[in-house]
């Protein structure tokens, strides 16, 4: 008679695949990241990533003349990458038991965990963005217009603004609010609820509140006719991809299964992002 044993239930490398499929689906704030895995292979656990600054408009140069050129000048910021983990344990009982998917729902855990904390270090890079508007009053399609504007742009593109759970409601109820349902098959941002002021809405309660206000990142998302080069908002470097590893203890007949990500996400371009600071509450008016 075939026995069942534990090893044969808990595959280290077979959770690997599904946890790093799951967190793709399970992220919120990083889909329109770079993953950049340059890292992988290589000594050493900072990197240099630069910002460059932009050369200025072309102008005109009559004919056999020479052109000035310009210096391509760029800044440097410094990262360094960290370990993230998480791990749980399993009983043989509850790992053989024909009540529920205990390893399946452990994948699904672990997957969640490191989703949610590469969501957590996305969000804390987007807030170091230069560009900001501080709005009097609660989010609101004006108020998202007059942030978006600080962009400057010359021609309207795709965004994508990041907002607490807690404000969805206002934007509910805002008239030029559109829900994601009258849009089907239009969704490209995991999360996505709706559109307002051509900026895609995500909810996330990783958006922080400062002094009263509601920090929400408008970030700028590359267009098609965009080359490769082009600098995302956010680049996330990975030393190394999800790594599960499993730990089998025989005295009470436990395991561990502990999964971990080595990386780091970066402010790569700040000029794709507005944070735009709403208030709480709606300001008091007067009697």
């Amino acid at each position: 008679m075939a026995i069942t044993k534990i090893a044969d239930l808990i595959n280290p490398q077979v959770m690997a695949d599904m946890i790093s499929a799951k967190i793709e689906k399970k992220i919120v704030v990083t889909p329109f990241a770079k993953i950049d895995t340059t890292l992988q292979g290589r000594p050493g656990d900072t990197i240099t990533v630069p910002k460059y600054a932009y050369i200025g408009d072309a102008g005109e140069v009559a004919e056999g003349e020479s052109v000035d050129p310009t210096k391509l000048t760029a800044s440097t910021t410094t990262a360094t990458v960290k370990k993230v983990m998480k791990a749980v344990t399993l009983t043989d009982e509850a790992v053989l038991s024909d009540y529920g998917n205990t390893v399946g729902e452990s994948t699904n855990q672990l997957a969640m965990s490191v989703a949610a904390k590469i969501d957590e270090d996305a969000m804390t890079a987007l807030q170091g963005a230069t560009l900001s508007k501080t709005l009097d009053d609660v989010i609101s399609y004006d108020g998202i217009v007059d942030a978006i504007d600080v962009f400057e742009e010359e021609t309207n593109t795709a965004k994508v603004i990041f907002v607490h759970p807690k404000q969805v409601t206002q934007l509910r109820h805002d008239p030029n609010f559109i829900s994601a349902d009258k849009y089907t098959g239009d969704v490209i941002m995991s999360g996505e609820i709706g559109q307002i002021a051509n900026a895609r809405v995500v909810p996330s309660k990783k958006v922080p509140v400062k002094s009263n206000k509601y920090i929400n990142p408008i970030v700028k998302l590359n267009q098609e006719d965009e080359t490769e080069d082009e600098a995302t908002a956010i680049t996330i470097y990975i030393k190394r991809d999800t790594n599960v590893e499993d730990e089998r203890h025989t005295l009470n007949r436990t395991t561990d299964i502990s999964v971990d990500k080595i990386y780091t996400a970066v402010l790569s371009n700040a000029s794709k992002v507005v944070l735009a600071k709403f208030a709480t509450t709606a300001p008091a008016t007067g009697a």
